[in-house]
């Protein structure tokens, strides 16, 4: 991890927005798909567009199905070395929520040639190689344009047990849901972005968003664990949320549950938060409740865009310390039960305290 040069070119200024915030919001996507037609489905597809699942997955044999996906976006930090590694590290995350084992990338790469330095281009992919050799797997080509904003990210292939695949849509009445990493990413980046963000929080950011999820592999494998998702982009409300439609479920989360960054909360009530807050809660205010003593700092938190964020697991809750020990025994000492899945029409409904 390299520590921000606040004297240096500011990798961010080329960009309007950064990290997973750059994510269209998800009442506008879900507008312009609503008139999309899947085109061809053969048999063999297992995971498609149907529920916004992470990945596609298509079974080439009886134990063998291959996991693809792609992400990118633009910077969500200064420093190219680390907006690489983080971009590396969402990227390859969908491979994991589907139970996958990565086993090699292509990188994606726009890059305004001749403003931005060639170094700093260089830094960028370095950290993106990174990422890939801590997950073992190859960089194994990719493709690159001149654009007018920096865009970096990965298409992810792997491979999974065709019995093992986690959708986001096998949630069940009575399931514990559990999530892996801590909140606030999207409000820390805000406060980089006005320089409000202290050194040993940078570090605690750069150390989660280059956590690789990879308690995804040994989850995928177990028949309790019953849906299985990442919450990037469209925060945690989204993401709950597109698991309560693709399984017609409902969730119940205790706010007082929820892992959040050291000072994340704080820094809310300050104001430091990204626009995508705002635009992820008009995407799914209609099917979410909010206790009355959640305020506008909480909603913040409950819909900010985490940029390389956790794990989300629905699972037996006879289950849920053995889910927990997993992500443990993997160094993911911040995962928490937050709450749980009951019947009755998608919708979140988000209290105080659930204890």
């Amino acid at each position: 991890m390299n520590a921000p040069d606040r004297a240096a070119l500011r990798l961010t200024a080329f960009s309007h927005g950064g990290g997973c915030g750059c994510k269209v919001a998800p009442d506008v996507l879900r507008e312009l798909l609503r008139s999309s037609t899947p085109g061809l489905v053969p048999p063999q597809l297992l995971v498609g567009i149907e529920t916004s699942d992470d990945a596609a997955v298509y079974q080439i044999g009886e134990r063998q199905a291959i996991v693809a996906t792609t992400d990118f976006f633009m910077p969500i930090v200064d420093d190219p070395f680390d907006f690489g590694a983080i971009a590396a590290t969402n990227a390859l995350s969908d491979v994991y929520a589907m139970g996958g084992t990565p086993l090699f990338a292509l990188a994606i790469c726009g890059m305004p040639v001749g403003k931005l330095p060639a170094d700093a281009i260089g830094a960028i992919l370095e950290g993106g190689k990174a990422i890939c050799t801590r997950a073992g797997i190859p960089i194994a080509g990719g493709h690159t344009i001149d654009s007018g904003e920096p865009i970096y990210g990965l298409v992810a292939i792997g491979l999974v047990d065709p019995r093992q695949v986690k959708r986001n849509s096998g949630a069940q009445p009575g399931d514990a849901l559990i999530l892996g990493k801590p909140l606030g990413i999207g409000i820390y980046s805000a406060a980089l972005k006005q320089s409000r963000l202290a050194s040993d929080r940078y570090a605690a950011m750069i150390a989660q968003a280059t956590q690789l999820n990879t308690p995804g592999i040994a989850l995928g494998r177990m028949a309790s664990v019953h849906a299985l998702t990442d919450v990037t982009g469209f925060g945690l409300l989204g993401h709950v949320l597109e698991l309560c439609r693709g399984s017609k479920v409902r969730a119940r989360i205790g706010f007082d549950r929820l892992p959040l960054l050291p000072g994340a909360i704080e820094l809310a009530r300050e104001g430091l938060v990204t626009g995508a807050s705002g635009r992820n809660w008009t995407g799914c205010s209609e099917e979410v409740t909010l206790a009355a003593s959640l305020g506008s700092a909480e909603r913040a938190l409950l819909t900010d865009p985490q940029t390389s964020g956790g794990l989300l697991v629905a699972c037996a809750p006879a289950s849920a310390d053995s889910v927990l020990e997993v992500f443990a025994a993997e160094g993911f000492e911040h995962a928490k039960l937050i709450g749980e899945i009951t019947a009755g029409v998608p919708h979140v409904e988000v209290v105080e305290s659930s204890r």
